[in-house]
């Protein structure tokens, strides 16, 4: 058996150095006010969110607050060690996307059960990663589900689909029972809204298929097909009014004569799409 460490990719790096600067900051520099006000304004409290100014950007700045030193270490670890894997793997954009899904459901999960008074105080605020950390586990548990991962403290190895299944399990009982301090409905939402990414997002992610590049290319490529069909339909009118008659297709694509035809074997001439 070996065992090494993770590489620190890009995002991940990103994610542990802002966490951890506004970490110390409000620990080293934050009074009892000045927490509390980012708790109330940059955490995510439910019934905020439905009343003017209605303070939507609570559903991501949320995860980058943490409520003491265990809470932001066992999350920055977990993102480190599994997240890592995962941006080494799908790359840095497909990564952000998981996290980030998993950080907003995780909000929209907490918001809605919340409010319905099913699980969960909508006054109370809610802060941490455990969102977007839950979100990579799942996906790690469906991904990478047969590497055996190192438990500590526990001096055994265990299979990740085995790990994740555990996790879930133990997850749905403390959010039923409440949980004390601990956001489990949260960790539920992250969870949930993971295996939907790893499910359902497309191969590139959900923003490879509306990349800058080829929104650009393809509105290039739709203008001058229209251009195209301009000037055809302006030769059309031209050769009207001098008595002769030219047929193009819905492309703009010049279509030749019957005479044509035969002369030319058959083959068609002119612009091509």
């Amino acid at each position: 058996m070996t065992l090494s460490f993770p590489p620190f990719t890009r995002a991940v790096t990103w994610l542990l150095g802002i966490n951890t600067a506004i970490f110390l900051g409000l620990t080293a520099f934050g009074s009892r006010h000045v927490i509390d006000w980012f708790y109330l304004n940059i955490g995510l409290v439910p019934e905020r969110l439905i009343h003017p100014p209605f303070e939507l950007w609570q559903f991501v700045t949320y995860s980058f607050i943490h409520g003491g030193f265990g809470h932001w270490f066992w999350n920055m670890l977990a993102i480190w060690m599994f997240g890592s894997t995962f941006e080494s793997s799908w790359g840095m954009r497909r990564f952000l996307e998981l996290f980030f899904t998993g950080v907003v459901g995780a909000a929209l999960t907490t918001v809605l059960l919340s409010l319905a008074h099913v699980l969960g105080d909508p006054s109370i605020p809610t802060v941490g990663a455990s969102g977007g950390l839950f979100a990579i586990l799942m996906a790690y548990g469906i991904v990478f589900g047969e590497n055996e991962i190192f438990l500590i403290p526990f001096p055994f190895l265990i299979k990740a689909k085995y790990f994740v299944l555990i996790l879930i399990v133990v997850t749905v009982a403390f959010a039923i029972n409440g949980g004390g301090s601990t956001a489990y409905i949260a960790h539920l939402g992250g969870l949930f809204f993971g295996y939907l990414y790893v499910k359902f997002a497309p191969g590139r992610g959900m923003l490879g298929r509306f990349s800058l590049s080829e929104w650009y290319y393809g509105l290039h490529n739709s203008y001058y097909r229209w251009k195209r069909r301009r000037a055809a339909r302006k030769f059309e009118v031209y050769m009207q009014k001098h008595d002769r008659k030219v047929d193009f297709d819905e492309h703009g694509n010049y279509i030749p004569p019957d005479d044509d035809k035969k002369k030319n074997g058959g083959s068609k001439s002119g612009w091509v799409n």
